[in-house]
């Protein structure tokens, strides 16, 4: 693929794990100082490895989710646990990614995620 080809794949992708609103909202927030991190992400994120065959989109977003609780990135937490319900994991699901990260990363990121996570899940209830 060159590299118009890995973006328009990486935006179908993009849009696909994180919904239209999100993506549209960080497209109408780029301007000449993020433009060319908004294109790095897209081809290379989301064209390139969320893209790759090698795991399915359920599985991407477990690592995903205990990545991003691990480093305490709660924003970007937020983000993937909406994917992920997205993606098809339950919230029983996204609880046991995090009982994972509270074994191999420690109890206080997993407090933490934990944390984040519930009040996502509330948002995304109604």
């Amino acid at each position: 693929m060159n590299d118009s080809e890995r973006h328009e794949a990486g935006m179908t992708v993009r849009r696909q794990v994180l919904g239209d609103a999100h993506v549209d909202r960080a497209i109408a927030g780029t301007d000449e100082f993020t433009a060319d991190f908004q294109d790095f992400i897209t081809r290379y994120a989301w064209g390139e490895v969320w893209s790759r065959p090698g795991l399915d989109r359920r599985t991407r977003s477990c690592v995903t989710l205990a990545v991003l609780a691990t480093l305490h990135h709660d924003e970007e937490l937020a983000m993937h646990v909406r994917a992920a319900l997205r993606n098809g994991l339950s919230p029983e699901e996204v609880a046991e990614v995090l009982l994972q990260v509270g074994v191999y990363a420690g109890v206080p990121a997993a407090n933490r995620a934990f944390k984040v996570a519930r009040e996502t899940l509330r948002q995304e209830a109604g």
